[in-house]
């Protein structure tokens, strides 16, 4: 009687929901186990190699990451504090998968100067999307297929020629007459400035100006929507990057929803700007000689006007002794002239030593990372197939073995008689995926520099922080507030 009952229960709706939840759950917990299993299997491959305690068998060293992040703290000094005690080669877990902290100059090489390593897919192709939105997509920087990486960068290669960017040093000098300008009227009404806002704004404005023919007009404009959306999608980048449970989290999805309202917004944008240009093209208007007029002929030429690949690029483009040395070098070499020409720009020696030592402390992209598919040998160290390995700019700028005292500023570093820091000195990365945009970056810097210290007297407000905030990319966390006074020789 009990086994017909029992028999009635199981065949019953109720006995086949019970039925079923019982099997789901001994799935999960074979997964699970099967899981577990696996990840002490990476564990016992890869441990032999030194590194910092885990917080958890599974969750690896995240937490101990996430409270470093918690207590706005930079997970790059801890890095730093890794390598110092760990040596050149420093083992981190997360779950399943095992990240590589090389910080020698034979391991920086060996990963940065050949192409068989490819960037990391599972970093990278996390930036395709952002939060299930078209982000970076398949740009020049996440492209983890070196044949398609190759035949973008083939297309712009030519738009950051030498030749090219000689050609480009008038629009460096307007925008940053522009930028003298705002400070001029700062300066006369004594009203402290935001160093940091002026010069996003500025950036922001070149890349748009002389890359795709735009004008945001940021530095009227410093409220606008592109710099609030540019800000965000970054903040949103470092917290996808760096916590894989962030989206998991009820009160981090009005966050996420205004990243991805940022995202579209700035594709809309690019996309607007993208078919505008095509129009005047195929009408046989005269347009720009700029980044995005070269894309779409080159585009054009070779068949492949992939919109969305374009719009993957527009987003891309788009994150006291010292002083008086600095002064009297631009005051001998540029004086009181208006614009500064190209040929101006190599002479100012001194000033390309502080841009360089600012670099070496202050990298823009602290690391990047590659995929080493195969075992290789890294400082001794077997390094079995299939891990993540990470390069710090910022660690290996940072630490005493390459550097005396490397936390003074020293511009003599980069002195041009100095002995050449050895692949431990790349702000930009090294090999076939360094940073195209590299000399345009730099020479625009230098004109604004040489701009500034002709025309202004900056003094820090005091009682800032002198942390530095990551936000994908380095930035000061105060602001840099100063107060702005004209020099004397600007009234001439």
């Amino acid at each position: 009687m009990d086994l017909v009952k029992n028999i009635a229960l199981w065949c019953s709706p109720a006995g086949w929901s019970g039925l079923a939840i019982l099997f789901v759950s001994a799935v999960f917990a074979i997964a699970f186990v099967m899981f577990c299993l696996y990840v002490q299997y990476i564990h016992m491959k890869y441990d032999h190699i030194p590194g910092p305690p885990r917080d958890s068998f599974l969750f690896g060293h995240i937490a101990m990451l996430q409270k470093v992040m918690r207590d706005d703290g930079l997970v790059h000094d801890t890095f730093l504090e890794w390598a110092e005690k760990y040596g050149p080669v420093v083992r981190l877990n997360s779950f399943h998968t095992v990240v590589l902290l090389v910080s020698s100059p034979e391991s920086n090489k060996e990963i940065l100067m050949s192409s068989k390593y490819p960037k990391d897919p599972f970093v990278y192709k996390r930036l395709f999307n952002l939060f299930g939105t078209r982000f970076l997509g398949t740009g020049l920087l996440t492209d983890s297929d070196h044949d398609h990486w190759y035949r973008q960068r083939r297309i712009l290669d030519p738009v950051f020629s030498n030749s090219y960017l000689r050609g480009l040093t008038r629009s460096f000098n307007e925008r940053a007459d522009f930028l003298v300008e705002k400070l001029e009227e700062k300066a006369e009404s004594k009203t402290p400035v935001s160093m940091l806002r002026m010069i996003n704004c500025l950036t922001m404005d070149v890349i748009a100006k002389v890359g795709f023919g735009m004008e945001l007009d940021l530095l009227n404009n410093t409220e606008s929507y592109f710099i609030k959306a540019t800000c965000l999608c970054l903040q949103g980048m470092i917290h996808s990057l760096r916590n894989p449970l962030f989206a998991l989290y009820p009160w981090n999805w009005k966050f996420i929803k205004h990243v991805k309202l940022s995202v579209q917004l700035i594709r809309k944008t690019g996309a607007e700007c993208i078919a505008k240009r095509k129009r005047a093209i195929q009408q046989g208007e005269e347009v720009p000689k700029d980044i995005l007029t070269h894309i779409l002929k080159c585009a054009e030429v070779e068949k492949d006007e992939d919109l969305e690949q374009m719009l993957d690029n527009f987003v891309t483009f788009f994150i006291a002794e010292i002083l008086a040395k600095l002064r009297k070098e631009v005051d001998d070499v540029i004086g009181s002239k208006q614009e500064i020409e190209y040929e101006d720009i190599g002479k100012l020696t001194y000033l390309s030593q502080v841009l360089k030592e600012s670099l070496r402390l202050y990298p823009p992209a602290p690391g990047t990372s590659r995929l080493v598919a195969e075992d290789i040998i890294l400082d001794g160290i077997n390094i079995p197939g299939g891990a993540v390995v990470t390069v710090s700019s910022y660690v290996c700028g940072r630490l005493g073995t390459f550097f005396n005292d490397p936390l003074r500023f020293d511009p003599d570093r980069f002195h041009p008689h100095a002995e050449k820091p050895y692949f431990c000195y790349f702000p930009f990365a090294l090999g076939p995926r360094s940073c195209l945009g590299q000399n345009f970056s730099q020479i625009e810097a230098k004109i604004v520099m040489a701009k500034l210290l002709q025309r202004f007297e900056l003094d820090l407000i005091p009682g800032q922080s002198f942390g530095i905030e990551d936000t994908g990319s380095l930035r000061p966390q105060g602001g840099v507030i100063c107060t702005v006074r004209s020099r004397s020789h600007a009234h001439d």
